[in-house]
């Protein structure tokens, strides 16, 4: 016998393609060329969006007419109001969590799309846009739909940020609060070959549709392995106030800790795979995040107090670091998003960097084949 091909478990550190979209190394996280701190300072989410998207900075004027593009695009088909207007009762009332209501929702809008089989990239760029203008619209309409409140309008005079914060309650956002979620949109919207986004590519790379590799995506995005860490970010600090009381004790959160580490507890929100120190998102979205905790109230700060005890637990005693997901969830539960759509909202941005790397696959295609080291019984006769 052969000896059996040398492996990554989980493709750890192999090198699957080439982008020009992304470069994510241990000191720098770059869009395009670009820093994501300088992004995060002075770029608003949809200049990334056109960024990645378009491939380039926009001008003024780009950006104004891709902004109207947007805002035109923000309207949903009535196959797909229709199919919304039931998700409330399937979150409710069945199995469903809000990914899955997302995820086909955006297949029904490959079927109404009238350019859904064209794979040009004239085609695939006008599909991404109506993607990223309708998903807000599809998060806040499947909220409203859980709080049995009746559908809001999108508001052409709001930004994509103001615009998701409004869609999902009804309220004009605070301009702290649309800051906020801007600069999350930006953290979010890209990261090399990630799980979802690696997904899209392999079915990309098949020459299926954008929307189909689209919905793949939102699928893989769901673990909570992956997208769905925010969420569980949170569910873990929500347990730990509930088993500690709300007043923290730095003695009993420590306990809490020991025995998660006893039992070999995954601890969500820390750890990753290709930072092997701090997530350079990390730092700012804490700290847009704590300021806002501190604009709330006492109650919020203790959150934030509360996550940064177990934050120094963790890299103390075992030189792990928060992703970014740990800050998020922190974040958006002060902003008072319900936990459920915290994933959803990854969704709202990431749509801008798996489009890029759709678009890109498809204009320079090779079937993604990998092999696989077999480990199975030796040749044998089925007679015997």
């Amino acid at each position: 016998m052969t000896s059996a091909p040398t492996h990554a478990k989980g493709l750890e550190g192999v090198i699957a393609g080439e982008t020009e979209i992304c470069k994510v190394e241990q000191s720098a996280l770059i869009y395009r060329g670009y820093e994501i701190a300088d992004l995060a300072a002075n770029a608003s989410f949809e200049e990334v969006a056109h960024l990645l998207l378009v491939g380039h900075k926009p001008s003024a004027d780009e950006l104004k007419h891709f902004q109207a593009e947007l805002v035109a695009e923000r309207k949903l088909p009535e196959p797909v109001l229709n199919f919304l207007k039931t998700s409330g009762d399937l979150v409710n009332h069945h199995s469903a969590v809000p990914m899955d209501i997302l995820r086909t929702a955006v297949s029904i809008l490959g079927h109404l799309d009238q350019d859904c089989q064209d794979n040009s990239p004239e085609a695939n760029l006008k599909k991404s846009k109506r993607l990223l203008a309708k998903i807000p619209t599809i998060i806040g309409h499947m909220q409203n739909s859980i709080d049995r409140r009746d559908f809001v309008e999108p508001d052409a005079n709001l930004s994509h940020s103001a615009n998701l914060l409004y869609m999902m309650t009804g309220e004009q956002p605070s301009e702290e609060a649309v800051k906020v979620m801007d600069v999350s949109l930006v953290l979010y919207a890209e990261h090399d070959y990630n799980a979802s986004t690696f997904t899209s590519r392999v079915i990309a790379g098949t020459l299926s549709d954008l929307h189909g590799a689209v919905t793949g995506a939102i699928a893989a995005l769901k673990g909570p392995l992956h997208g769905g860490a925010n969420e569980a970010a949170m569910d873990m600090l929500a347990e730990i106030r509930n088993d500690i009381g709300h007043e923290n004790d730095d003695a009993k959160i420590d306990a809490w800790m020991q025995t998660a580490f006893a039992n070999k507890r995954k601890l969500m929100g820390f750890g990753h795979r290709v930072y092997k120190n701090d997530d350079h998102r990390a730092p700012i979205l804490h700290a847009l995040g704590r300021k806002a905790a501190e604009a709330r109230g006492p109650e919020f700060v203790k959150l934030f107090e509360l996550g940064e005890t177990v934050q120094n637990i963790m890299e103390t005693q075992k030189n792990i670091f928060p992703n970014v997901d740990f800050p998020c969830g922190m974040t958006y539960f002060t902003m008072g998003i319900p936990v459920p759509q915290y994933t959803p909202i990854f969704v709202a941005s990431r749509i801008t960097g798996w489009c890029a790397h759709i678009m890109e696959q498809h204009a320079n295609n090779r079937l993604i084949r990998p092999r696989v080291a077999y480990t199975g019984p030796d040749l044998r006769n089925w007679n015997d």
